[in-house]
C-alpha cells in the first residue's frame, strides 16, 4: 500500500491501488516560472486522451500562461483568496464542455462527466511530470462567460492553476497552513451496492 506522510498523519490506501493515485495531490506552492507551449501541450495531450461518450470529447481548455496579454484576464476571474497563491502560477486554464452532441444536436448528458475524466488525465500527467497542478472553482463563472466569449452551447466547468512546484515556506502564511495532502471519507461512506443508502 502507497503512502505519504502529512505531519504525523499517513495517507495510505486501504486497498491495494497503484501510488500514482495516493501520491497526486493538489499543492499550491509555485515559482512563478512561465510554463512553455511545450509543457502545457504535454498537459493537453493527456486530456485529449481521455474517455467520452461517443467519443464526443465534450471538453475545451482556453488558457493563459503567465507574463501574455491573456493573463492579466484570467487572474481577475480568480476569488481573492485564490489569487494570493494562483499569482505564482506558470498558467491558468478554463475547462468548459458542450452541452450538445456534435453528432446529432442533441442536449449531452455527460458533457460534465467526460470532461471531468479530462481534467483528472492532466492533474496526474502534470504529476508525473513534477508540475504543480491545481482545480479550483473559486473564480467568477459568469464573468468567465463574457470576458472570453464562451458561447451558450458551453458550460463553464473549472479552473486549473499549473506550474513549477516551490518550497511551501516561500507562500503567505494563511496559504501555507493547508499546504498539506488531505486524505478521504472511506468507501462505505462513497459506495452503496444496491439503493441510496447514505
Amino acid at each position: 500500500m502507497s503512502q505519504i506522510l502529512k505531519g504525523s498523519e499517513v495517507r495510505q490506501a486501504n486497498y491495494p491501488i497503484d501510488s500514482l493515485f495516493i501520491d497526486r495531490w493538489s499543492p499550491r506552492a509555485m515559482t512563478g516560472e512561465a510554463m512553455t507551449q511545450a509543457e502545457l501541450r504535454v498537459l493537453f495531450e493527456a486530456a485529449r486522451w481521455a474517455p467520452s461518450s461517443y467519443n464526443e470529447q465534450p471538453w475545451r481548455i482556453l488558457h493563459a500562461r503567465r507574463d501574455t496579454e491573456q493573463w492579466q484576464t484570467f487572474f481577475d476571474l480568480l476569488v481573492e483568496g485564490n489569487q494570493r497563491w494562483a499569482a505564482k502560477a506558470g498558467a491558468l486554464m478554463l475547462f468548459i464542455s458542450k452541452k450538445t452532441s456534435t453528432r446529432n444536436g442533441k442536449p449531452s448528458i455527460t458533457h460534465s462527466f467526460d470532461t471531468g475524466a479530462a481534467w483528472e488525465n492532466m492533474a496526474l500527467q502534470g504529476f508525473l511530470k513534477g508540475y504543480v497542478v491545481h482545480g479550483m472553482q473559486g473564480f467568477d463563472y459568469e464573468r468567465a462567460k463574457t470576458a472570453l466569449n464562451i458561447p451558450d452551447d458551453f458550460r463553464v466547468e473549472a479552473m486549473v492553476a499549473a506550474g513549477k512546484p516551490q518550497d511551501r515556506s516561500e507562500m503567505p502564511e494563511e496559504v501555507r497552513e493547508r499546504e498539506t495532502p488531505n486524505s478521504r471519507r472511506s468507501i462505505e461512506d462513497t459506495v452503496c451496492e444496491g439503493a441510496f443508502c447514505f
